[in-house]
């Protein structure tokens, strides 16, 4: 089993956090996505999509994508639960991971992939090239900011994301938060209750992975 890897990369991180919690070491190995290794024929022959985090299995399998990662493990050692234990605890985690995800990560992307001089036609991960689009860059901000009210929002009303546990949804907004600053945007001094939780979040040991 071999995890592929890249340290700065948000979802990377997103799979080394959930392993941290559950006390798992997994064999890494580092892409180099600055120097472009994930577009190199040796990295394509082993995940065409080019992409990290990226599991191979000790039978060759592959799994992509990050929460498909965390949910391999989880089914592989329940304990601790990160993805809910009971029908209703496992909808809301799902929930709220997806919405972190598409709501707050994907939106800082955006405002990240089509600015930055080093994505220059590299607007979307994968396989191939995609020109930027400047115009998704105000509105990759502004989803962004907007997706820091909805965590004070949630989070005035509940310890963590699906409730009063830790999930695997924690660990995408965490992520979200953290990432939102290469785009220079930072959880306001106002919104203190995503400002708890996010300190909470960052005292787990976990959080250093």
């Amino acid at each position: 089993m071999k995890l592929y890897d890249y340290p700065p990369a948000p979802n990377p991180r997103r799979v080394r956090i959930f392993l941290a919690e559950k006390g798992i070491e997994v064999p890494t190995e580092a892409v180099d996505l600055r120097q472009g290794a994930q577009l190199s024929e040796a990295f394509r022959r082993i995940n065409p999509q080019c992409v990290v985090p990226y599991l191979v299995l000790d039978d060759g399998t592959g799994i992509s994508e990050s929460i498909a990662i965390c949910r391999y493990f989880e089914a592989l050692q329940p304990d601790p639960p990160l993805c809910g234990k009971t029908p209703l605890e496992q909808a809301l985690v799902e929930m709220w991971s997806r919405r972190a995800e598409f709501e707050g990560l994907l939106a800082v992307a955006d405002a990240l992939r089509n600015s930055a001089p080093a994505f220059k036609n590299r607007a979307l991960p994968g396989a191939d090239n995609f020109e930027q689009i400047p115009t998704l860059v105000e509105r990759g901000q502004r989803r962004t900011k907007r997706f820091f009210d909805v965590l004070e929002e949630r989070l005035a009303h509940s310890t963590f994301l699906a409730g009063d546990f830790f999930s695997v949804a924690d660990i995408t907004a965490f992520v979200t938060v953290d990432f939102a600053g290469w785009i220079k945007l930072t959880l306001p001094e106002t919104h203190i209750n995503a400002r708890r939780w996010y300190e909470t979040v960052r005292a787990r040991p976990s959080a250093s992975a």
